[in-house]
């Protein structure tokens, strides 16, 4: 059994009480200097442990870029 997300835009399908932690960690994703909303909230960092991903969730996931 999966649970349907998006990831930026994206469909995909994940495992059921996924964190978002688990997420980062399954797309090889740092956490230094990451920025993650979940249905456009804002996940404190201090919580990707803790918050579950659910059925239908929209996930962002930002970095800053470099340049000039």
């Amino acid at each position: 059994m999966s649970v349907k997300i998006s990831v930026n835009g994206k469909p995909m399908d994940v495992a059921p009480g996924l964190t978002v932690d688990a997420l980062l960690t399954l797309l090889h994703v740092k956490r230094e200097y990451t920025a993650v909303a979940v249905n456009r909230e804002v996940t404190r960092k201090t919580d990707y442990g803790t918050v579950t991903l659910s059925e239908g969730d929209k996930v962002e996931i930002v970095r800053p870029m470099g340049g000039g």
